[in-house]
């Protein structure tokens, strides 16, 4: 994907903010395949240019009211105001830092309990709510794509694909193992026990890329909707899981009312994967000629959460902690994102 210059270029937003706005204005712009592309761009570029042009504002005004004989009342108001722009500021400079091919994209998050059963099923439950409550602080829409419950209690995996600015810029810190460690809640002898669960987090990448699958390099197998997907998912044949042969990538559906458009759905989905797994095979070679490992290793421990016998969530990449567990579990995740991202 294009991109745009840095957050605080603002001149060249502005610029670019107008030439996609005369584009849209196109009579024909609809019929272009990147139409809504277009439209989420101008819609991300003017967030951010209006943000930036409001930050000018207050600093302005602030500078302004400093030449005056204040009140003491005033004086707090304006400290007040100076720590809410520093914030801001920092909020803009860590967006600045998403320059990646694929950050300002939308994301897929996939979430896996480990082995463990009903413990690790329920961790992998507890970490959707995480998320599910990270999406709605920070104002993104979701909607899941498909969800496998566990057994007694829980969720086995469920796939969501999110909407916003940044989305993967963001998420893609995400993707590890997370490893709890508690007392159990299904333990009567209220034992101490470790679950894990992995997270895996990829772009939606544009869907005019190039990728071939041969109807012979897929297994399609339809089953029944376990009812648990979220609104509107129906209780007939028409999930569907394609498994692709040669790479043994697996991808679900079950959130569409039909089984065709729950096809096309995970059809689209696997694409997306593929196109990353030639890259990750580019990103190899390139790394064998610079001597330094460019991929992410997805499978390794990356954060815990201890709830006994004492409080504790640590980043295990950026070293960054903090004893408010179920302030964490509540979606207050930022401090771990943002220092990842600022360590990348």
């Amino acid at each position: 994907m294009k991109q745009y210059g840095g957050h605080f270029d603002i001149a060249l937003k502005e610029e670019e903010l107008m030439k996609l706005e005369q584009e849209s204005q196109d009579e024909n712009f609809w019929k272009r395949k990147d139409a809504q592309e277009v439209m989420e761009k101008i819609s991300q570029i003017k967030k951010e240019t209006d943000e930036i042009n409001e930050l000018k504002k207050d600093i302005n005004s602030i500078q302004e009211f400093m030449e005056l004989e204040l009140e003491e009342s005033m004086i707090l108001d304006i400290k007040e105001n100076i720590k809410e722009i520093k914030n801001t500021i920092e909020k803009i400079k860590i967006n600045s830092l998403l320059n990646g091919e694929f950050d300002h994209n939308n994301a897929y998050m996939e979430i896996h309990s480990g082995a463990g059963g009903t413990e690790s099923n329920d961790w992998a439950n507890m970490l959707k709510r995480m998320y599910l409550r990270y999406f709605e602080k920070k104002g993104y829409k979701y909607e899941i794509i498909s969800e496998q419950p566990g057994e007694e209690v829980g969720i086995k995996g469920v796939t969501f694909k999110i909407k916003g600015i940044n989305a993967f810029g963001y998420l893609k810190s995400e993707t590890g193992v997370h490893r709890l460690v508690r007392i159990s809640p299904f333990d009567s002898n209220k034992r101490r026990h470790t679950s894990f669960a992995s997270v895996l987090v990829t772009p939606e990448i544009n869907t005019n890329i190039e990728i071939e699958i041969k109807e012979n390099d897929i297994k399609i197998d339809v089953y029944r909707s376990s009812g648990a997907g979220g609104q509107s998912v129906n209780t007939t044949d028409s999930a569907v899981r394609i498994t692709h042969l040669p790479t043994g990538i697996v991808v679900t559906c079950q959130n569409e009312r039909s089984q065709i458009q729950n096809k096309e759905k995970a059809i689209d989905i696997l694409k997306q994967k593929l196109y990353l797994l030639e890259r990750e095979k580019v990103d190899k070679q390139l790394s064998n000629l610079k001597g330094s490992v460019m991929d992410v290793n997805f499978g390794s421990q990356i954060r815990n959460y201890v709830m006994h016998p004492y409080s504790l969530v640590k980043d295990l990449r950026t070293n960054v902690e903090t004893s408010n567990v179920e302030k964490v579990l509540d979606g207050d995740i930022d401090i771990f994102i943002e220092s990842y991202v600022k360590r990348c």
